[in-house]
């Protein structure tokens, strides 16, 4: 079942705009995760966020985001100034740029995620900007606030969809230089390559998914069927959940006429 989208918001590019969903790439529910538990009575052990002064349970309403300026002295920020610096990029993911899609290199990208019309009348303005990236073998570059963070990402086109990717800073990849500093100028026989080269081709096959498969995680599986067959076990469903939606994409041609001869 594909994972419900966690980001609904609009495509903007210039006065092109439809409606679209984002969905993590990546998903960790198929792994093994356990709960920490009272051995004694098998009840679940909560949490709590208590002083570490006086020892003492902090209730959610007395719980504020703090930034350190000193030894044990901090600057309180409430919700709703944090919210008060938030960007128009929180729900719109305004395209500014297009470069060529393999000029960025794979150590800036960060975490990948689905990008999708989210309803039908934003479909065909949807597939315009993907089909058009696709033959220019062009990704856009935009800017999207995540977890109140503003990010560049980037979008290319996938399938029928796009896949967005949120680019890391330049300072958060660290200069390859530092690392392979000294290296290559070693000697390297050529003989002895080519022998390498053999078994690499001797090991050679097509690239599959089932190559990664985790041998950790099918033991696991394998104690906690034993385990459940002896104990038992229950399962709550949980609630269904509602959606909205809501229209407003303009026109597509008047909207790439205009963006090209604004004048017109």
């Amino acid at each position: 079942m594909p994972q419900r989208s966690f980001w609904r918001g609009y495509l903007k590019l210039s006065l092109v705009t439809c409606r679209v969903a984002m969905a993590p790439v990546v998903s960790d529910r198929g792994r093994v995760r356990f709960h920490t538990l009272n051995r004694r009575t098998g009840h679940r052990i909560e949490t709590r966020y208590v002083d570490a002064e006086t020892g003492a349970a902090v209730a959610d309403k007395d719980e504020v985001k703090g930034f350190p300026r000193g030894p044990d002295d901090y600057v309180m920020l409430e919700d709703k100034e944090l919210d008060s610096v938030a960007l128009e990029s929180t729900r719109t993911i305004d395209i500014e740029m297009f470069v060529p899609q393999a000029s960025i290199a794979w150590i800036w990208y960060d975490v990948p995620h689905f990008l999708i019309p989210d309803d039908e009348v934003g479909e065909e303005a949807f597939a315009v900007i993907r089909e058009a990236m696709r033959s220019s073998g062009t990704a856009g570059i935009a800017r999207l606030v995540l977890n109140r963070r503003e990010r560049a990402v980037m979008l290319e086109p996938r399938g029928n969809g796009m896949i967005l990717w949120s680019l890391r800073y330049g300072d958060e990849v660290r200069p390859e230089t530092e690392y392979f500093k000294g290296l290559g100028g070693e000697a390297v026989d050529k003989d002895v390559v080519a022998e390498v080269r053999k078994l690499i081709e001797a090991r050679q096959g097509d690239w599959s998914p089932k190559l990664l498969s985790d041998p950790v995680e099918a033991e696991l599986r394998k104690l906690i069927r034993r385990k459940a067959r002896a104990t038992g076990s229950k399962a709550k469903k949980p609630p269904a959940g509602k959606e909205s939606r809501g229209d407003n994409v303009i026109d597509l041609m008047a909207a790439l006429k205009k963006s090209l001869n604004p004048e017109g």
